[in-house]
């Protein structure tokens, strides 16, 4: 079962004993180091109601204890003992996003039907930091390729989504005629 409210708590926990103890950026490194293993199999070992929690906290230091340091290593060594590896992932992203907040880091994901150069890429991240809505923030674009949207781009932020697709655009005329619009203006007047 994943909760989002109790990933967020842990990830806080996290983030703020690492801020006290003047370990943020070395926490930072750990996280992201757990984040950066993508296995299916450690995945199913560790949301496994089968296996102990001990085996899996044995799993966890075996794969990541000469990788981690000890304020990381002992934080999830709490989270195995609380039974709470299922939320791990959300523990990894909820960091991610305080530590984004707290050191003004503004990502933005632009998706085209085809590979952007890193000129055009550092050009609209230049755009956007010149933007007086990311005064005193840090941009930083984070490109993918979806060949479905057949021409254009999609720009996500936060909590904005600006949609300049042609298959965006083709859903508009389609739509438009489905619902008739023309005909029916035609026979109103």
């Amino acid at each position: 079962m994943r909760n989002p409210r109790v990933a967020h708590r842990y990830a806080k926990a996290l983030f703020d004993l690492a801020l006290e103890l003047n370990q943020l950026e070395a926490v930072k490194n750990d996280v992201d180091q757990l984040s950066s293993v993508k296995n299916a199999e450690l995945n199913r070992i560790l949301v496994s109601p089968v296996i102990k929690n001990s085996k899996k906290v044995t799993i966890f230091n075996a794969i990541f204890e000469k990788h981690i340091g000890v304020l990381t290593k002992s934080f999830f060594n709490l989270v195995f003992d609380k039974g709470r590896e299922v939320v791990l992932p959300q523990i990894v992203e909820s960091f991610n996003k305080q530590y984004r907040i707290y050191k003004g880091i503004e990502i933005i994901n632009i998706t085209t039907a085809e590979p952007i150069t890193d000129s055009l890429k550092d050009d609209i991240t230049r755009q956007f930091q010149e933007h007086p809505k990311f005064a005193g923030k840090t941009v930083t674009m984070e490109s993918k390729v979806d060949p479905g949207i057949i021409g254009g781009f999609i720009v996500e932020m936060e909590s904005e989504l600006y949609d300049a697709s042609i298959r965006h655009d083709l859903a508009l005329i389609k739509k438009q005629f489905v619902e008739n619009m023309y005909v029916s203006k035609i026979i109103a007047s």
